[in-house]
């Protein structure tokens, strides 16, 4: 399995939002990445909007697909409560985000380092 080690600000540029929740990412450049970014982009359709907001919460959470996809998979399995509702509690329990939402760590990232120490 691998984490993804490169560059956090141009992830957040591609997406559009700050990942790291300080917000100088966009304040600097508010463009997306790459020979392109400042041109005008092309409307999404709508399973190019679906792939980016699952990539956005991916991202966000620092998941890989598999830990993602089987997350999801057992939010569907529990049986009250919407599919949505149910994953969204179970990535707001992780320690690393229970950390970070206490604030013990100023990012998810730094939260996940301390889990892991």
């Amino acid at each position: 399995m691998s984490r993804y080690t490169g560059p956090s600000w141009k992830r957040s540029r591609r997406l559009g939002i700050s990942l790291s929740g300080t917000g100088k990412e966009l304040a600097r450049r508010s463009y997306a990445p790459g020979q392109h970014g400042p041109n005008q982009r092309g409307r999404l359709s709508e399973y190019g909007t679906q792939l980016h907001e699952k990539q956005k919460l991916r991202w966000m959470f620092g998941l890989n697909e598999r830990q993602f996809r089987t997350l999801f998979a057992r939010a569907g399995k529990i049986r009250e409560g919407q599919h949505g509702t149910n994953f969204m509690i179970l990535l707001e329990r992780r320690l690393d985000n229970v950390v970070y939402r206490l604030g013990l760590a100023t990012t998810r990232e730094q939260a996940r380092q301390l889990v892991n120490h």
